[in-house]
Formats: C-alpha cells, sequence, structure tokens
C-alpha cells in the first residue's frame, strides 16, 4: 500500500489561534457540543450538501452529490474510532484519547495507523482497493495513475479513472478538494494549503483532467472538505502581498488590514512613538484567509459550475472535537480525505 510521511504543515506562523471571540474564552476550553451537518446553523454556498455518516465507531463526512454518483466511493475521515493513543494538548484533563490518525507521525505507531487506513476503508466500503497517497509538499505537482506507484509519489494531487485504485490526500487545516467527472468516470484528490492554493493547485487539477480523459470543468464535481477557517486562519503580510499579486479579486477573501499588507505599507514606521522599549513593540498586524472561498473561486475560474461545488463549513481548529488541527493542537494526527472509481 502507497502510505505518505510527515510532512511540515502549511502554515506561516505557529502562534496560538486566535479568533473573533478568543478575548471571552478561557485559557483552555472545555469541548463544546456544537451544530451537526446539515442543522440550520450549516452556512449556504454548499454546506447544506453535506452529510454525517456512522460506521462501527468510524465518523466519515461525506458530499451528498459525490455520494449521490453510484460509480464511485469518496470519503472525508474524522478523529473518531481509531487506534492511536493521543494526548490531548487542548483539554483541561490533558487526557489521552483513542484518534483515528491517518498520517504516520512521529508521536503515533506506524502498526496502528495502518489499521486507522484498514478502518477509515472498511466504513468506505473499500476495504479491498489499494489505497496510494502522497508525499505532500505544499506544491503544484499532479500524479495521474492507473496503477499503484512502485514508490511514494512526491505532490500535492492525484487523479484516476482506473477502478479498484482509492487516492487520498492528508490534511489536518488545509483544505482537501475531492472531483469527480461522472461523464468520464475520472476522480482527483487535491491539498490545498495557501501555498497551493496561491499556485492555484486545484485550477491545475481540472486542467490536467481535462487534457487526460477529455472531462469538461462544468460537467465536474467538487467537494472541498473541513479546514481551517476564515474565523481563524491568521496570516502575515507576506501571505496577503503574494495573494495580491497573483488574484484580481484576493480582497474577498480577507478579513482585516488587507488593503494595508497587500501594498507594503510599514504598519508602524515611527516605532519610536510607542514609548516601548527595543523587544516590546506590538506583533505586526494580520489578516485571516479564507481558503475555501479562495479555492472556491478558483474552481469556478476554471470552469467547474458553481452549483456542482459543495463546501464543508467546518473549521478544523473550532471543532478539535470531531476533527484535527495543526495550529490549535500541534503536533495532532491527519485527516484524511480519500476517492475511488467502482467500476
Amino acid at each position: 500500500m502507497q502510505s505518505a510521511s510527515a510532512t511540515p504543515a502549511d502554515y506561516t506562523y505557529n502562534r496560538k489561534v486566535k479568533t473573533r471571540t478568543a478575548a471571552r474564552r478561557p485559557a483552555n476550553p472545555p469541548r463544546a457540543k456544537k451544530p451537526r451537518i446539515g442543522h440550520a446553523a450549516a452556512a449556504a454556498d454548499g454546506a447544506k450538501q453535506w452529510v454525517q455518516r456512522r460506521s462501527a465507531a468510524i465518523v466519515i463526512l461525506q458530499s451528498e452529490p459525490l455520494a449521490r454518483q453510484k460509480w464511485a466511493s469518496h470519503g472525508f475521515s474524522t478523529r473518531e474510532g481509531g487506534a492511536s493513543r493521543f494526548e490531548n494538548s487542548i483539554a483541561r484533563s490533558q487526557q489521552t484519547e483513542l484518534v483515528l490518525n491517518l498520517g504516520f507521525s512521529d508521536w503515533d505507531q506506524r502498526a496502528r495507523v495502518d489499521e486507522n487506513r484498514r478502518r477509515f476503508q472498511k466504513a468506505l466500503g473499500a476495504e479491498s482497493m489499494k489505497l496510494v497517497a502522497l508525499r505532500q509538499i505544499h506544491s503544484d505537482i499532479i500524479h495521474a495513475i492507473d496503477a499503484v506507484p512502485a514508490h511514494a509519489l512526491r505532490g500535492d494531487a492525484l487523479i484516476t479513472a482506473a477502478p479498484g485504485l482509492m487516492i487520498a490526500v492528508q490534511t489536518a487545516d488545509c483544505i482537501a478538494i475531492l472531483l469527480a467527472d461522472p461523464e468520464h468516470r475520472v476522480v482527483a484528490a487535491v491539498h490545498a494549503g495557501w501555498r497551493g492554493t496561491l499556485k492555484r493547485i486545484a485550477e491545475k487539477t481540472v486542467g490536467r483532467m481535462r487534457m487526460l480523459f477529455g472531462s469538461r470543468p462544468e460537467k465536474i464535481l467538487a467537494a472541498l472538505g473541513p479546514g481551517i477557517g476564515r474565523c481563524c486562519y491568521e496570516v502575515g503580510p507576506e501571505v496577503a502581498k503574494e495573494f495580491a499579486s497573483q488574484f484580481e479579486n484576493a480582497r474577498e477573501w480577507f478579513d482585516g488590514p488587507y488593503d494595508a499588507l497587500a501594498s507594503g505599507e510599514d504598519p508602524n514606521p515611527l516605532p519610536w512613538l510607542t514609548m516601548m522599549p527595543p523587544g516590546h513593540q506590538p506583533d505586526p498586524p494580520r489578516v485571516q484567509l479564507d481558503l475555501r472561498a479562495a479555492n472556491r473561486a478558483i474552481l469556478e475560474g476554471a470552469g467547474v459550475a458553481a452549483k456542482n461545488i459543495s463546501a464543508s463549513d467546518l473549521c478544523t481548529a473550532c471543532r478539535t472535537d470531531l476533527l484535527f488541527s495543526y495550529r490549535r493542537e500541534k503536533p495532532t494526527g491527519r485527516l484524511m480525505a480519500a476517492i475511488a472509481v467502482l467500476r
């Protein structure tokens, strides 16, 4: 079975997550029950097109439009129902919990990850399939495969039309995107952090499907899985500048002083006016990035119909009761988004 090794997360700053309500939260907030998928709290733009399915102890998230494709199988994992023993760093009791970690990590045993992957595939009805993952490197490298590779491939997107292969990407805040072409029965799995988003990896994957298999973008179905939300994904001026240089409409994806940071304006040109000693100046201003909105716009720009894009509204940093978040928990486990052609 092809596997992916642990790689550094796609985050510019390793800082404690801040949210708009962070000032009112205790230092180590207890896990709270939040609305399940499909309830009235779900946002528009495809968020209501998601279902939560349980198989034994495993909880799987699925996009309804993809789930209706009887020729394919797909799912987005959660943290429940695994064999890995994880020391929860944000719970008050610092308890150890059993989690479904699907990525090979320093804190976990390989045998447990293999068992977790077996359970995940069984929950998808794909236990007999070969699972193919990547050594993810936050790139725009795309691989089209028709058999299990002889060695782990480096890149961030996989495409296949071969029945019996389950292709997958791993995340712990980044956005996992699954694509399916019902006309030609081609599927893809894409890993998009801010670097991959900046490089338009989703658009390039759609282009590769079109070039290799004749896929028509307007017929492709896309599912954007859980990831760190606009509420929690804080980035610095260099990220704002990069997005401003590549996307005309990037302003729509940011909260905060985007215009000032994107223009390169010095937020504190006269630091002596703060009357603070050296080393005590306030942190430079930051902005909050909406990776899901950015990738939705990129897919639409590639020709994917808006009505064919479903995006989960679950934030990994807010929902550590259900998902893994590198920014909030590090170290943490890895989620997996997988898709396969059945016939």
